[in-house]
């Protein structure tokens, strides 16, 4: 099946069965989150892939109580930055020139203009610029998982704070933006499995400037 194909299989888990996912499929999902795109190559995030039983039912009722919490496989909490610093672009870039086997001072000039840019704006913007580069790492695993055949529930719907709290965030200068949930579809119990899949209409949807 090509990409297109995997993304109308997919949809919304609402229901999990509770069956383990192979590990090889979790691999290739959180690879793929990993290789993807992000500003600068700066990567202002970091994913959390929590089974521990005991957490999980603590994170269940500060995400409005979704089975899909307890009753999937793998539970993946992609958590941003709470903000750019110097310290945090030079560490990525000496890395990046050092993998490179470039010179060390290869993007020097590039990290004061970049820096410079970002450091006389908010936190909150810090911390929303962060988190959207965390948003094209969930897409990326939201497509892999549809391609392995691994049903996932975006979402959205729970307390950051809470969440942020139970697993040591604030203490790691990150905060929590999204969690993805993985695992199989409970064929008799998922109210969603048999619905169309609707989108917008094609012709609402884009717009060809020529």
């Amino acid at each position: 099946m090509n990409l297109v194909e995997n993304l109308q299989w997919r949809y919304a888990t609402k229901k999990m069965n509770g069956k383990t996912i192979p590990q090889e499929k979790l691999d290739y999902i959180l690879e793929a989150a990993r290789l993807a795109p992000s500003s600068s190559g700066l990567q202002p995030y970091k994913i959390f892939v929590i089974t521990n039983e005991v957490l999980l039912q603590k994170i269940k009722p500060v995400a409005w109580d979704q089975s899909q919490i307890t009753d999937a496989s793998h539970v993946l909490v992609f958590a941003a930055w709470d903000g750019y610093s110097l310290d945090r672009i030079e560490s990525v870039f000496n890395y990046t020139v050092q993998e490179r086997g470039l010179p060390p001072e290869t993007m020097d000039a590039y990290k004061e203009k970049l820096w410079g840019m970002y450091e006389p704006l908010s936190t909150e913007w810090h911390a929303n610029h962060a988190a959207k580069q965390a948003y094209i790492s969930f897409g990326m695993a939201i497509a892999a998982a549809a391609e392995q055949k691994v049903d996932a529930t975006p979402m959205e719907g729970f307390i950051p704070e809470a969440v942020d709290e139970l697993l040591g965030l604030k203490e790691q200068g990150l905060k929590s933006n999204l969690i993805l949930t993985l695992g199989y579809r409970d064929e008799a119990g998922d109210w969603l499995v048999n619905m169309k899949k609707v989108r917008t209409p094609k012709e609402e949807f884009i717009t060809e400037i020529k």
